[in-house]
């Protein structure tokens, strides 16, 4: 359905995109996923020729778009877009907004607009938001009704340009939702998109990019699985774990911590009882792996701590299992992480225990010495 030869796209000397080949068959579901500024939105809106590729050749149902003379309007008619911030038209209501298109360009009737539109805006979940502004809506439901608007075109092919990044948390399921209900009736899609449990889960192939290339590609239990690549690797184990360095206690940014940790919380779909467990853990066991001020070993014990390179401190999700792993890392000059003697009153391990059922453990891996803490 779309074939891809050679795609090149520069901006002035700025390399976006680097001989880029791909095929998108019809009825798949394609997410791209990768580092933020490595082509993945250029990739899709050179598709559509929002951005005209600087060399390279793009086929749409075996019609060259990039070709001198082609009817590319035609051609664009069967590819929607739906883009990252909505693009409604602010003055028009939901209904409006989503017949506009079809009667100006489609040349159907007003009447016939109108019934589907109603119909698309029943499959959203929007049907009692017709008459509405935009400005009367939250961003979740203003994602809809664009969607809604793209369907309305008939289109073969949606493309969807990072359809949740402008969102609250919390509406970024509603959205999802619906995208998951498309890919279900065999709508091709190609999908640029940070939701990675998402991509996994809708997605028939994954493209993952990197510095202006597809770097791999493969199903979703290659790439988040198994990933046959280095820098793959590297890039879904750091979007799966959050990771830290503390190297001076207790000078360390605990808010900046406390804020990665919500967001490593609302990408996973965590709540908040699980993220203050996560933050109440660490806050306990940093308190006793550096020691009190005032005790005589403290000093020493921190001092060894920036001599060995500090404590890093990793958190992952597993989903097939929904457990949290909390991981701290030390050098084994250390001895242990967790300080027990300065626990004088014996509370603070109290605490890790009940958050953990008793099942922190340590143990030695190399060179340096883990602590691994369950919620």
């Amino acid at each position: 359905m779309i074939r891809v030869e050679h795609l090149s796209k520069k901006f002035g000397e700025l390399v976006v995109l680097a001989n880029v080949n791909a095929h998108i068959k019809k009825g798949e579901v394609i997410s791209v996923i990768g580092p933020s500024g490595t082509g993945k939105s250029t990739f899709l809106r050179c598709l559509n020729l929002l951005d005209p590729p600087t060399s390279g050749r793009i086929f749409i149902e075996g019609e060259e778009i990039t070709a001198p003379g082609a009817k590319v309007n035609r051609l664009r008619q069967k590819m929607g877009m739906v883009f990252q911030d909505f693009n409604l038209f602010m003055h028009l209501t939901v209904l409006d907004n989503i017949t506009l298109a079809p009667v100006k360009l489609l040349n159907i009737s007003k009447d016939q607009a109108r019934e589907k539109a109603r119909e698309l805006l029943q499959m959203v979940g929007l049907a009692a938001k017709e008459n509405a502004y935009p400005a009367e809506l939250s961003g979740g439901q203003k994602q809809r009704v664009a969607i809604a608007r793209c369907l309305a075109m008939d289109p073969d092919i949606i493309l969807f340009d990072e359809p949740t990044s402008a969102l609250d948390p919390t509406m970024v399921s509603e959205v999802l939702g619906v995208i998951r209900r498309l890919a279900k009736t065999g709508m091709t899609m190609a999908i640029v998109t940070h939701e990675m449990q998402f991509a996994k889960d809708v997605s028939s192939r994954v493209f993952y990019m990197d510095q202006g290339v597809i770097y791999e590609e493969g199903p979703p239990s290659q790439i988040f699985d198994h990933p046959q690549k280095e820098a793959t690797r590297t890039f879904i184990n750091r979007i799966r774990n959050l990771e830290w360095l503390i190297e001076d206690y207790p000078h360390y940014d605990i808010y900046t911590l406390t804020t990665e940790v919500s967001q490593f919380c609302e990408k996973h779909f965590l709540g908040p009882g699980q993220r203050d467990a996560i933050i109440h853990l660490i806050e306990e066991t940093m308190q006793l792996c550096m020691g009190t001020d005032g005790h005589p070993d403290t000093v020493r014990r921190r001092e060894l701590i920036r001599e060995t390179g500090g404590i890093t401190l990793y958190v992952s999700y597993a989903e097939k299992t929904n457990r949290i792993i909390i991981r701290f890392a030390a050098g084994v000059g250390l001895g242990t992480i967790l300080n027990n003697a300065q626990d004088e009153d014996g509370l603070g391990m109290m605490i890790i225990n009940g958050l953990t059922a008793g099942q922190a453990k340590e143990t030695c891996e190399g060179n340096r010495i883990i602590l691994e803490l369950p919620l």
